[in-house]
């Protein structure tokens, strides 16, 4: 039996931002001059920065993964609205939103999860099919080096480790913080997807390469990969190599550990 391609109009709205999206980024941005003007509960202004931060570069992510299908050949990503950076459009909400986010407010990392869905039977090249998966993670590592950009030019904050406290010597100290936390989600979310696991984009970026027994194999451990690195990262010892290894990252883009501690305990407003 032979499969015949159906080949689909690109809606005309395709690559408009969603409302959703645009709702995202106008809190980020608001939050942002907020924690900058110290408003209010500063510790909540971190929050929404962060978390809304985060939120565009689960969407931004998503998209370049759509973009890089829809460029290859697989136009149905346009129809089911991948296209126009809507997370509620994703395959599984609750593995590409919620839960990341969760992670991000209780564990500190930029934990990935599986969304855009692409129909490899449009997709004719091993090259192709593995760009479409290489796209998201490095989309979060343009993301890290762009956020990190005033601190790699020295606009960022003095900082003296007393021992027993940081001191910040800057006018906006709560920004500085929250923008080296958004600048390390995407570091550990850019290593982590990387990760050659099944999966994860790291893992489907060699799958296309393997053959036919090793990607029936790979794919009845896909369901799993995931899980299993989450657990690894919370129970073993590779938690610690995994933070040494993104702190040591951070601290050549200009960022400080105790920087980035102090952000995350800021944005913990409720503790």
């Amino acid at each position: 039996m032979t499969y015949e391609p159906v080949y689909t109009r690109t809606p005309r709205n395709a690559f408009i931002p969603s409302p959703v999206f645009v709702a995202i980024v106008a809190v980020f941005a608001v939050s942002g001059v907020l924690t900058w003007s110290r408003y209010g509960n500063v510790g909540f202004d971190v929050f929404l920065f962060v978390i809304s931060g985060w939120l565009i570069s689960l969407c931004l992510h998503e998209y370049a993964h759509a973009v890089a299908a829809y460029f290859s050949g697989d136009l149905t990503v346009a129809e089911r609205g991948y296209l126009r950076l809507n997370p509620l459009k994703y395959t599984h909400p609750l593995l590409s939103i919620v839960l990341p986010v969760v992670v991000v407010i209780l564990g500190g990392i930029g934990l990935p999860g599986g969304a855009v869905w692409v129909d490899h039977r449009y997709i004719n090249s091993k090259i192709k099919d593995s760009l479409i998966s290489a796209a998201g993670p490095l989309t979060n590592v343009i993301l890290a080096v762009v956020a990190a950009v005033p601190f790699l030019l020295g606009l960022g904050p003095d900082l003296l480790d007393t021992g027993s406290r940081l001191v910040v010597y800057t006018d906006h100290p709560e920004f500085w913080q929250a923008l080296s936390v958004v600048v390390f989600l995407q570091i550990t979310a850019s290593v982590l997807n990387l990760l050659p696991i099944p999966g994860l984009d790291g893992g489907s970026i060699i799958r296309p390469w393997m053959s036919p027994a090793y990607r029936r194999a790979w794919d009845m451990c896909a369901p799993f990969g995931f899980l299993l690195l989450f657990v690894a990262l919370w129970q073993t010892d590779l938690g610690i190599y995994f933070s040494d290894l993104v702190i040591w990252i951070g601290e050549r883009l200009g960022l400080d550990r105790n920087l980035i501690a102090s952000g995350f305990e800021l944005m913990r407003f409720w503790s």
